[in-house]
């Protein structure tokens, strides 16, 4: 073998035992012989107290009711169906864009482009973009759009689908205002985290470097999160 087919052979092996390595190390600086070192990252929504509990040191504490994204079923740019079946036991990234929306559309998806790339491998980390406008923004048309961002369909998906499910999955699910009045759509550039077990973990300006650095981090602290479910000893 040629000395510069060697170096770059040992290079894609050291590129691919970062990649296995850094979510086990992780997990291993977070916790240690089961207990928890780290702040797990807030849960956002309306909150209510569970009739059951559990014990703490021999305390009564009693369990919390967490807002949970409802299900969906939506469409993707391969014409396929999406929704929390699918995505099972995925964390998500999720945003909002229009194909013929504001400069700041553009703006969130190169941001989240960014994330993409650096999460490419990972195989607990999904990212999820859903139109405003599905009347306009068809499978053909997001398809077009998510070829533009050379967005890989199986790691981050364009969606589209009926306007009743995406709004109310906005409003009532992801809690952030986008919506359609009269001609015009009303728009933030709102990006959420989400976890396994569909609850809101996040809020990022997806036009802030700032917010989506610390989107970063916190992409991070959740994958540890979830490897220590995984990993936790059965009671």
């Amino acid at each position: 073998m040629k000395p510069s087919r060697a170096i770059a052979a040992l290079k894609k092996i050291i590129v691919l035992v970062l990649i296995l390595a850094v979510p086990a190390f992780l997990y291993y600086l977070l916790t240690v012989k089961g207990k928890n070192r780290y702040k797990p990252l807030p849960v956002y929504g309306p909150k209510a107290v569970a009739k059951t509990f559990h014990k703490f040191h021999g305390q009564v504490i009693y369990d919390t009711i967490y807002h949970t994204i409802p299900d969906f079923t939506l469409t993707d740019q391969n014409g396929k169906k999406v929704n929390f079946e699918t995505l099972k036991g995925k964390i998500l990234v999720v945003s909002f864009f229009y194909t013929h929306g504001p400069q700041m559309c553009d703006n969130v998806n190169r941001n989240i482009d960014s994330l993409t790339k650096d999460y490419a491998k990972n195989k607990l980390l999904r990212f999820v973009s859903i139109t405003i406008d599905p009347l306009r923004d068809g499978v053909p048309v997001i398809s077009n759009y998510a070829t533009r961002l050379k967005a890989d369909p199986e790691h981050w998906k364009f969606l589209t689908g009926d306007t009743t499910q995406v709004y109310n999955l906005a409003r009532n699910g992801l809690l952030v205002n986008e919506f359609k009045t009269g001609d015009d759509f009303i728009y933030s550039d709102k990006v959420v985290l989400v976890d396994a077990d569909r609850r809101i973990r996040g809020y990022y300006s997806g036009t802030s470097i700032t917010d989506m650095l610390r989107l970063s981090d916190e992409i991070k602290v959740q994958i540890a999160e979830e490897l220590r479910k995984v990993k936790a000893p059965e009671m």
